[in-house]
Protein backbone atom coordinates (compact mmCIF):
# COMPACT_ATOMS: atom_id res chain seq x y z
CA UNK A 1 0.00 0.00 0.00
CA UNK A 2 1.35 3.39 -0.96
CA UNK A 3 1.66 5.87 1.88
CA UNK A 4 2.15 9.58 1.38
CA UNK A 5 3.44 11.87 4.11
CA UNK A 6 3.42 15.64 3.77
CA UNK A 7 5.51 18.13 5.68
CA UNK A 8 6.46 21.79 5.60
CA UNK A 9 3.21 23.60 6.16
CA UNK A 10 3.00 26.55 8.49
CA UNK A 11 1.95 30.14 8.90
CA UNK A 12 3.35 33.08 6.97
CA UNK A 13 2.21 36.57 6.11
CA UNK A 14 0.87 37.65 2.76
CA UNK A 15 3.65 37.79 0.22
CA UNK A 16 5.73 35.19 2.00
CA UNK A 17 6.93 31.80 0.82
CA UNK A 18 6.60 28.21 1.96
CA UNK A 19 7.71 24.87 0.60
CA UNK A 20 5.74 21.73 1.28
CA UNK A 21 7.18 18.27 0.77
CA UNK A 22 5.78 14.82 0.17
CA UNK A 23 7.44 11.46 0.53
CA UNK A 24 5.83 8.30 -0.77
CA UNK A 25 6.62 4.83 0.50
CA UNK A 26 5.36 1.33 -0.13
CA UNK A 27 5.82 1.24 -3.89
CA UNK A 28 9.10 0.06 -5.39
CA UNK A 29 8.77 1.86 -8.70
CA UNK A 30 8.25 5.47 -9.74
CA UNK A 31 4.75 6.80 -9.39
CA UNK A 32 3.77 8.34 -12.72
CA UNK A 33 1.24 10.83 -11.43
CA UNK A 34 1.85 12.96 -8.34
CA UNK A 35 0.33 16.23 -7.32
CA UNK A 36 -0.84 18.69 -4.73
CA UNK A 37 -4.41 19.45 -3.83
CA UNK A 38 -5.82 21.79 -1.23
CA UNK A 39 -9.01 22.34 0.69
CA UNK A 40 -10.00 25.48 2.55
CA UNK A 41 -12.63 25.54 5.27
CA UNK A 42 -16.07 25.32 3.75
CA UNK A 43 -14.78 24.81 0.24
CA UNK A 44 -14.35 21.86 -2.05
CA UNK A 45 -10.97 20.32 -2.58
CA UNK A 46 -9.17 21.67 -5.63
CA UNK A 47 -6.16 20.66 -7.64
CA UNK A 48 -3.18 22.96 -7.27
CA UNK A 49 -0.31 21.43 -9.24
CA UNK A 50 0.48 18.06 -10.71
CA UNK A 51 3.23 16.20 -12.52
CA UNK A 52 2.19 13.72 -15.18
CA UNK A 53 5.56 12.09 -15.54
CA UNK A 54 7.16 12.51 -18.96
CA UNK A 55 3.98 14.14 -20.27
CA UNK A 56 3.21 17.45 -18.65
CA UNK A 57 3.01 19.61 -15.57
CA UNK A 58 -0.28 21.22 -14.68
CA UNK A 59 -1.14 24.20 -12.51
CA UNK A 60 -4.37 25.74 -11.36
CA UNK A 61 -4.83 29.19 -12.90
CA UNK A 62 -4.87 30.74 -9.45
CA UNK A 63 -1.30 29.66 -8.70
CA UNK A 64 0.41 29.97 -12.06
CA UNK A 65 3.54 32.09 -11.81
CA UNK A 66 3.62 31.78 -8.02
CA UNK A 67 3.85 28.04 -7.30
CA UNK A 68 6.34 25.53 -8.65
CA UNK A 69 5.96 21.77 -8.39
CA UNK A 70 9.04 19.60 -8.62
CA UNK A 71 10.28 16.11 -8.02
CA UNK A 72 13.00 15.34 -5.55
CA UNK A 73 16.16 13.40 -6.24
CA UNK A 74 14.83 10.52 -4.19
CA UNK A 75 12.25 8.38 -5.87
CA UNK A 76 8.64 9.40 -5.27
CA UNK A 77 9.34 12.65 -3.48
CA UNK A 78 7.51 15.80 -4.41
CA UNK A 79 7.78 19.44 -3.53
CA UNK A 80 5.63 22.51 -3.93
CA UNK A 81 7.39 25.84 -3.69
CA UNK A 82 4.85 28.55 -2.96
CA UNK A 83 5.81 32.18 -3.41
CA UNK A 84 3.90 35.45 -3.08
CA UNK A 85 1.35 33.71 -0.92
CA UNK A 86 -2.12 35.16 -0.49
CA UNK A 87 -4.73 34.59 2.23
CA UNK A 88 -6.81 32.63 -0.28
CA UNK A 89 -3.99 30.11 -0.52
CA UNK A 90 -4.72 29.01 3.04
CA UNK A 91 -5.95 25.50 3.60
CA UNK A 92 -4.97 21.91 4.07
CA UNK A 93 -2.55 20.80 1.38
CA UNK A 94 -2.68 17.18 0.36
CA UNK A 95 -0.20 15.15 -1.61
CA UNK A 96 -1.81 12.62 -3.93
CA UNK A 97 -0.56 10.04 -6.37
CA UNK A 98 -1.50 7.36 -8.82
CA UNK A 99 0.64 4.59 -10.23
CA UNK A 100 -0.22 5.35 -13.82
CA UNK A 101 -0.03 8.65 -15.63
CA UNK A 102 -1.47 9.47 -19.02
CA UNK A 103 -4.85 10.98 -19.79
CA UNK A 104 -6.26 10.21 -16.37
CA UNK A 105 -3.59 12.20 -14.59
CA UNK A 106 -5.33 15.54 -14.34
CA UNK A 107 -5.94 18.17 -11.67
CA UNK A 108 -9.61 17.28 -11.93
CA UNK A 109 -9.02 13.55 -12.07
CA UNK A 110 -9.18 10.88 -9.42
CA UNK A 111 -6.02 9.99 -7.55
CA UNK A 112 -5.48 6.61 -5.98
CA UNK A 113 -3.47 7.52 -2.90
CA UNK A 114 -3.70 10.47 -0.53
CA UNK A 115 -1.70 11.84 2.35
CA UNK A 116 -3.21 13.22 5.52
CA UNK A 117 -2.32 16.80 4.67
CA UNK A 118 -0.27 19.67 5.98
CA UNK A 119 -1.83 22.96 7.03
CA UNK A 120 -0.92 26.24 5.37
CA UNK A 121 -2.13 29.50 6.86
CA UNK A 122 -1.55 32.86 5.24
CA UNK A 123 -2.30 35.92 7.31
CA UNK A 124 -3.07 39.31 5.85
Amino acid sequence: QVQLVESGGGSVQTGGSLRVSCAASGYPYSLSCMGWFRQADGKEREGVALINKNIDTQYADSVKGRFTISEGDAKNTLYLQMNNLKPEDSGMYYCAASVWGGSGCRLTGNMSFWGKGTLVNISS
